[in-house]
């Protein structure tokens, strides 16, 4: 692992540091101007705009470098936090032979596969923050509902609050005037469920009726005007 440490440290030392910095190296990408990622210390929150800059800057600059250069030059920008732990574990997979990688983009998989848990959670629940039923049946936003909601950390009362500010205010109030009151987030979704069912096959009978009402009251003056010679 001694090894590879210098190296690191060597493709950071030819970088000329980390942290944002603008790259001129040679190669296919000219004289194109790419921004080096910040040091990724293990946040979360930070794993996708890190992979994203990684990305950017291999495919520009480091296109010509052999996957092992690719990988410790991402190496060398993880640092600090939670991330030395997994990087000298990396390291020393790396060193002994018992991980190896393809393509860069494998090792930047891994990466956010480690850390990235709590990035998809914040996705998730702004996802479903952001879920309203609208014009869909309460059967597809159930549905919709529950994919959003699995990863996001929502449960309890506060996944049934997120669930009745979705759904349309109708329903909504028929289920908290209801002299039973639900409990658990599957009693929720299986009245409100019903209750939308229910609302729709009564609005499709209202306007079946309609129309026979309507048909009705001009057959007489069709039926008159087939009398007359």
């Amino acid at each position: 692992m001694a090894a590879m440490q210098v190296q690191i440290q060597a493709l950071l030392a030819a970088q000329g540091g980390a942290g944002g910095q603008v790259g001129r190296e040679g190669g296919r990408g000219g004289g194109v101007e790419v921004a080096k990622p910040q040091i990724f210390d293990g946040t979360s929150a930070k794993v996708g705009g890190f992979i994203a800059a990684c990305k950017l800057y291999i495919r520009v600059r480091l296109r010509r470098e052999s996957v092992e250069g690719q990988v410790q030059w991402i190496l060398s920008y993880v640092q600090r936090g939670s991330a030395d732990v997994w990087k000298e574990n990396i390291m020393e997979e790396l060193e002994s032979g018992e991980v190896e990688y393809e393509l860069a983009e494998e090792f930047l998989m891994s990466l956010k596969k480690e850390f990235g848990r709590g990035e998809e959670e914040l996705v998730k629940a702004a996802e479903l923050r952001k879920l309203e039923q609208g014009g869909r049946t309460m059967e597809k936003f159930v549905q919709e509902f529950k994919r959003a909601a699995r990863g996001s950390r929502y449960e309890g009362r506060p996944l049934v609050e997120e669930f009745k500010r979705g759904m349309n205010g109708g329903i909504r109030r028929k289920l908290i005037e209801a002299e039973n009151p639900l409990a658990s987030i599957e009693q929720w979704y299986r009245r409100a469920t019903a209750l939308d069912r229910n609302w729709r096959e009564s609005k499709r009978e209202e306007e079946k009726l309609r129309g026979r009402k309507e048909m009705g009251g001009t057959a007489p003056k069709q039926e008159q005007r087939q009398m007359m010679p």
